[in-house]
């Protein structure tokens, strides 16, 4: 429901009847903001490394690049190739490359000289293919060990066994080990103290394997850590890459897990009202194909419907309690923050570029299929 007193609140788009529903809407100069903020944050741009997860988008991407960021954290072997086509100089697959992707990042490597990769690693058979790999195809593959802080997904353990296996990667043939990866995805405390402490927690034992590494392998690695939530909680290890992902657009679901951070929405999805159910119940068309449906409800904030409560939720449809439905009119725009943006921008093959309250073109959301040309 749009009504006098929002419409010209930030988000409001004056050609909204040119913009078809459901459909990713972001707005530049906020991403623009957001990327400033991180700056201001941690203004050494050699140790920002943002993840891409979230926009996978070159133009947003550009701005970081035109803003003086060089290096950039990635998921998938398509966004590798995204950041490849803009020149970015850095590019991390921050995963262990298995089958198929490891003859991928190597045509990576092949195709985009400009372009410095590398990969993670965590544990010796791989490595071991790696080095075979890359002598077969005459290269140096750069990689990390991947550290597991206490996100349990990926990594070895920050002891004795790691400290073991960087031995042996720093032998093998064809690899260039540069250091190690402690992803914290785990940390969402709300309480900034709180927090804090559970990174130093974490970290502890990655700092002491680098302590140990520089001391006895007479060689000093580099360390990459965080993500958003804990971009703030690693601001004062010298020399340590932060690399938040979400910050570019952020989200509903960190805005409200951690108020302090300064970043604000940058992306939204738009959805009109499709039909008028009962005294209290209304239909959008923002179904599970528009916003990401991994969580239980809510999915999605509505700025100008803040007490909307989802009751139900299909392929195209989500239907709202709301306090009085007549309130609203078939056709009426919503603007809804996701509870997470980086699922939900990869449903979409386009986001429409807002600047000062107009649909102004389309970027495409380039990195959201699994390939480009690799």
């Amino acid at each position: 429901m749009q009504t006098q007193n929002d419409t010209m609140a930030w988000y409001t788009i004056k050609n909204i009847d040119a913009v078809d529903s459901p459909a990713l809407v972001i707005y530049e100069e906020r991403v623009r903001k957001n990327i400033q903020l991180a700056q201001e944050l941690l203004p050494d741009n050699a140790r920002l490394r943002p993840h891409v997860k979230t926009s996978k988008i070159a133009e947003v991407n550009q701005f970081m690049l035109e803003a003086g960021i060089t290096k950039f954290k990635c998921a998938t072997i398509a966004e590798g190739e995204m950041l490849a086509q803009i020149k970015a100089p850095d590019i991390l697959l921050a995963y262990q490359p298995v089958g198929p992707k490891l003859q991928r990042l190597l045509q990576l490597i092949k195709a985009y000289p400009a372009s410095r990769f590398s990969c993670l690693v965590d544990n010796t058979a791989s490595a071991i293919a790696f080095s075979h790999t890359a002598l077969a195809h005459s290269i140096v593959l750069d990689v990390y060990i991947d550290l597991n802080v206490g996100m349990n997904r990926t990594g070895i353990l920050p002891g004795e066994a790691a400290f073991v296996l960087y031995k042996e990667v720093l032998a093998l043939p064809g690899l260039r080990l540069l250091g190690l990866h402690a992803y914290d995805g785990h940390i969402k405390e709300v309480d900034p103290i709180v927090r804090q402490q559970q990174s130093d927690a974490a970290y502890a034992p990655a700092a002491s394997l680098a302590q140990k590494v520089e001391q006895e392998l007479k060689v000093k690695p580099i360390m990459i850590a965080g993500g958003s939530p804990t971009f703030p909680t690693h601001l004062h290890r010298g020399g340590v890459e932060c690399s938040p992902g979400t910050f570019i657009f952020w989200d509903h679901g960190y805005k409200l897990q951690m108020p302090e951070l300064p970043f604000d929405y940058a992306a939204l999805v738009i959805s009109r009202v499709i039909s008028i159910i009962d005294d209290t119940t209304i239909c959008t068309d923002l179904g599970h194909k528009s916003v990401a449906a991994e969580n239980p409800h809510p999915r999605v904030y509505f700025l100008n419907a803040p007490d909307a409560v989802a009751v139900g939720q299909s392929e195209e449809h989500m239907v709202l309690k709301v306090a009085d439905a007549h309130a609203y009119k078939v056709g009426d725009v919503l603007y809804g923050a996701p509870m997470h943006v980086c699922p939900t921008v990869a449903l979409y093959d386009r986001g429409i570029v807002i600047n000062d309250h107009q649909a102004a073109g389309e970027w495409r959301v380039v990195a959201r299929d699994r390939k480009i040309t690799v």
